[in-house]
């Protein structure tokens, strides 16, 4: 597939996904979502971590408006169309996956960001659902995706006043993972990409399963589903190597596999 609203790089087992509209501050339109969703879908056969991001000085500003398209806009068919096999094929992508926030990311852009595994931002990044301002509801996921990383409380004040949510801001509340120094961001979190990338892949999904699981299970099928999927990890190769590392004293070469 040939991308227009996208780029993609792969190095060192890295993909990374930079939305590329920077005209528009990255907003979301149709092509860009097509271009996502297949791109996130096609990372497995690329590499061993996913990175998202923006060009220039915007992660993403949310979905694209214009005030005549919206009164015709049907904003049910494009979420249920469009929006949610995007955010679909994220949160099923088997690989660990990072935003890396570079700046700002409003509406539907900061959701995005808060489907993948790990966000990191730059301190010069904010947040912001900024829905109620023209009069939507936080969607993209928010809905669900925000009252579980900072608490109802945070979650319902952010969506009805719609206040901006500096990185710093964010990380403390645990909404995100790292807010980084602008000036370190890009190595940071190229770097942080290439220790996933090296690392026991298959273990990767499997925590993702479990962690996610643990909101719907109780204790006694939370227990069972560490029992199962532990039991698949104890037969990849990288847990022979990871073990055979800590008795050598000596860093392991993971494999993915």
């Amino acid at each position: 597939m040939d991308y227009t609203a996208i780029t993609v790089n792969v190095s060192d087992d890295v993909v990374t996904i930079t939305m590329n509209r920077p005209e528009k501050m990255n907003a979301l339109n149709g092509t860009m979502r097509s271009e996502l969703t297949h791109a996130v879908m096609d990372a497995p056969n690329q590499g061993r971590v996913l990175v998202l991001t923006g060009s220039d000085r915007a992660f993403c500003s949310g979905q694209e408006l214009s005030f005549g398209e919206a009164a015709n806009l049907d904003l049910e068919a494009v979420l249920r169309d469009e929006y949610v096999p995007m955010l679909r094929a994220i949160v099923d992508c088997p690989l660990p996956t990072i935003a890396a926030v570079n700046g700002v990311a409003a509406g539907a852009g900061a959701n995005l960001a808060l489907v993948f595994d790990v966000v990191l931002a730059s301190e010069d990044a904010y947040f912001v659902q900024a829905f109620a301002k023209i009069g939507l509801i936080p969607d993209a996921g928010g809905t669900w995706f925000l009252p579980r990383q900072v608490g109802f409380a945070r979650a319902m004040g952010a969506s009805l006043f719609a206040d901006k949510i500096s990185a710093k801001q964010a990380a403390d509340w645990g909404m995100i993972y790292e807010s980084v120094p602008a000036d370190d961001f890009a190595a940071h979190w190229q770097a942080r990409a290439g220790q996933l990338a090296q690392g026991p892949t298959q273990t990767y999904h499997h925590i993702k399963q479990a962690l996610r699981a643990s909101f719907d299970n109780d204790l006694d099928k939370q227990l069972a589903l560490e029992a199962e999927l532990q039991g698949k990890c104890g037969k990849t190769r990288d847990f022979g190597e990871g073990v055979a590392a800590f008795v050598e004293k000596r860093t392991a070469r993971f494999q993915g596999r």
